[in-house]
C-alpha cells in the first residue's frame, strides 16, 4: 500500500465536531490516483511509486504515450512519485490509489507550493521592521547594512536582502484528518495548507506523527499556612 495521494486545495471551511468544537479545515479533493510506474531496488536503486491524478483528457506526446500504454493505463497529467509503506507490496501499474487509505483522526504531511507575491522588499520578504516613521529620517523600508567595508570586505552569503518571494515547495507537518468522504473522494484536515485554492499538493501519511495534546489538570495550591 502506498502512503500518499496526489490532491487539489479546494478552500478552507469550518468543522464542528462531535463534541461541539468548532476547528478550522481545509478541504482536499484527494485521487482518485492511477499507478502509472512501480520503482525497485533492482532497477532504479529505490523504491517508490509513481500516481498519476485522474482528471479529464490529457494529450500526451509520444514519449508519455508509451510510459502509460506500458502500464496500460490512460493519461495523466499530474505525476508524483510517493513512498510505501513500511513492509508492504508494491501494487501492480494500474491499481487504484483513493483517499480510503486514510483514516480520520490520524496525522498527515501536505506538500505544495506558496502562493506567489512577485518581487518584495526585505520588510514584507524578511519582516524586517524598517526604520523611523518621522519626518526627516529618510530611513522607512531600507534594508540597512548588509557586512563592513575593512573586514570582510564582501557580502556573505545567505545575507537576506530584496528578491523574488513565495512559489517555494512547502511541507506542512502533522496535520490531523477531521473528516474522510471516500464516496466524494474530499479529505478535511486541521488547518491550513500551502497554495491556492485549484493548487496541486500531495497528501501523505505523517512521517513523524506526535501524539494529540492532552490537557493537564493541574491542582490548585491551597490557602493556608505553609
Amino acid at each position: 500500500m502506498v502512503n500518499g495521494i496526489i490532491g487539489k486545495k479546494v478552500g478552507m471551511t469550518q468543522l464542528f465536531l462531535e463534541d461541539g468544537t468548532l476547528e478550522p479545515a481545509t478541504v482536499l479533493k484527494a485521487g482518485p490516483c492511477v499507478v502509472v510506474q512501480a520503482k525497485t531496488a533492482q532497477s532504479d536503486g529505490y523504491e517508490a511509486v509513481q500516481i498519476g491524478l485522474v482528471e479529464g483528457r490529457y494529450k500526451a506526446n509520444k514519449p508519455e504515450t508509451g510510459h502509460f500504454k506500458k502500464a496500460n493505463v490512460p493519461p495523466t497529467r499530474v505525476r508524483r512519485e510517493v513512498n510505501l509503506a513500511k513492509g508492504a507490496e508494491s501494487p501492480a501499474p494500474g491499481a487504484e490509489v483513493l483517499v480510503s487509505i486514510f483514516n480520520q483522526g490520524e496525522r498527515v504531511d501536505v506538500i505544495g507550493t506558496s502562493k506567489g507575491h512577485g518581487f518584495q522588499g526585505v520588510v514584507k520578504r524578511h519582516h524586517f521592521a524598517g526604520g523611523e516613521k518621522s519626518h526627516g529620517s529618510m530611513f522607512h523600508r531600507a534594508p540597512g547594512s548588509i557586512g563592513a567595508s575593512s573586514y570582510p570586505s564582501r557580502v556573505m552569503p545567505g545575507m537576506r536582502a530584496h528578491g523574488h518571494m513565495g512559489v517555494d515547495r512547502i511541507t506542512v507537518r502533522n496535520l490531523k484528518v477531521l473528516k474522510v468522504d471516500a464516496e466524494n473522494n474530499l479529505l478535511l484536515v486541521k488547518g491550513a495548507v500551502p497554495g491556492a485554492n485549484g493548487g496541486y499538493v500531495v497528501i501523505r501519511k505523517a512521517v513523524a506523527a506526535k501524539p494529540e495534546p492532552q490537557p493537564q489538570l493541574q491542582e490548585k495550591p491551597k490557602k493556608g499556612k505553609k
